[in-house]
């Protein structure tokens, strides 16, 4: 919950946020989206099983040097070997994207498949590029409405922000106000989400130093494996009810 005083507060200091983020900006190293096929089809018995991830660069699998180290590239292997079913899955992860983004540049240009799941992974460069809490609500909830509209029988997913304070590229008091600034845009896209119609469960992700990648902010290979083993456990107990 972040309280009127905390938002307050983050606003203030958005002089330090410049001034402090420009320099991470300057150290940390630029890391481009992994090389690998980002659609897929695995073999298997019975009704294939749609998915579709979109999003930021954690959706592109930056961090790794194999997409198919990324949460996208493991997640259609782990619902494979866990049902038996067919999968064919894709991505379309963008560096840098925000939520206004993706919805303006990227739904309109997805062939309309039958996709079971789509998995939204979204909101940190919202948080990251300090945008208000009015600002994320429009732009996230536009885009739950635009994905809806294209895909009606889609399960949508939405994996919500890692508190920024833990991502160790992030120096204090850097860290401390871009938490607060992910907390708003997590509030917010949990409300959106069930006001709207999509799932929204809670980020169980482990902030330990491996899961993150070299440049301290994206996810590991290991970061990305727990994240997909997390993502299809929960894909898998939403099937169980179907």
């Amino acid at each position: 919950m972040v309280t009127k005083l905390e938002a307050l507060l983050s606003w203030l200091a958005f002089p330090i946020y410049v001034w402090q983020g420009l320099g991470v900006r300057r150290r940390t190293v630029r890391m481009a989206p992994p090389a690998g096929p980002t659609e897929v089809d695995l073999p298997g018995q019975g009704k294939p099983l749609q998915i579709l991830v979109i999003g930021d660069s954690s959706a592109a699998g930056v961090g790794v040097e194999d997409f198919s180290e990324s949460v996208a590239g493991r997640l259609p292997g782990l619902l494979a070997e866990t049902t038996g079913r067919p999968v064919h899955a894709r991505t379309s992860g963008n560096n840098s994207a925000t939520s206004g983004q993706i919805r303006d540049h990227v739904v309109p240009n997805l062939k309309p498949v039958a996709y079971d799941y789509i998995v939204l992974n979204i909101g940190t460069n919202d948080a990251k590029n300090f945008h208000s809490g009015r600002r994320f609500c429009k732009e996230f909830g536009t885009l739950i409405y635009a994905l809806r509209a294209r895909f009606p029988e889609a399960t949508l997913i939405w994996s919500g922000v890692l508190d920024l304070k833990v991502v160790p590229s992030l120096p204090w008091p850097l860290n401390e106000i871009l938490s607060i600034r992910s907390r708003i845009i997590n509030q917010n896209g949990q409300i959106l989400s069930q006001e709207r119609g999509a799932l929204a469960p809670p980020v169980t992700w482990n902030p330990i130093v491996e899961n993150f990648s070299n440049d301290g902010f994206h996810a590991s290979s290991k970061g990305y494996q727990d994240w997909a083993e997390a993502l299809a456990e929960y894909i898998l107990e939403l099937e169980s009810t179907r």
